[in-house]
């Protein structure tokens, strides 16, 4: 999967224009609010985990960071992020395109509470030089979330 599977899922919606390409990387928060022009913060950075031998995405704020209470807290476990050589494989994307579109059957994607304080976020579209503006109920809706979570800290 890729950024052109990510083109065609938001193509059935109707919204394929508002994805995004560079000419340059957007593969980190940094070069991402660089080739956007906006705050780091407002990169929705989508990590991914293993939880009960299973991915699950969680899409956070730029500026946010994992908190590991809060995190063992939600999904009683200790946060393990899944290896770079191991995201195509389990959850449709490489490292620097991750994004909750478009990915493998099963996927959970949750929602930070840190991404509430702003309209729109941009989350990467499945390569490493693209993104796409979503307001927050637009991203819940086509990331299929299965509702918002409260794992992250740093940014309060």
């Amino acid at each position: 999967m890729s950024i052109s599977s990510v083109r065609e899922y938001f193509r059935k919606l109707g919204i394929e224009d508002k994805v995004m390409e560079f000419d340059v990387s957007s593969a980190t928060v940094e070069l991402a609010a660089a080739a956007l022009g906006c705050e780091g913060q407002r990169i929705g950075k989508t990590m991914a985990f293993i939880v009960d031998d299973r991915p699950i995405l969680i899409v956070v704020a730029g500026d946010a960071r994992i908190a590991n209470p809060k995190f063992k807290g939600r999904f009683h476990t200790k946060a393990r992020m899944i290896a770079p050589d191991r995201l195509d494989e389990l959850v449709g994307h490489e490292m620097g395109g991750v994004c909750p579109f478009a990915i493998r059957e099963g996927v959970e994607v949750y929602l930070d509470e840190s991404l509430k304080r702003f309209q729109t976020v941009f989350p990467a579209a499945g390569s490493a030089n693209s993104a796409i503006e979503l307001s927050l109920p637009e991203l819940e809706r086509y990331a299929h979330a299965e509702g918002w979570v409260d794992v992250c800290k740093g940014w309060e």
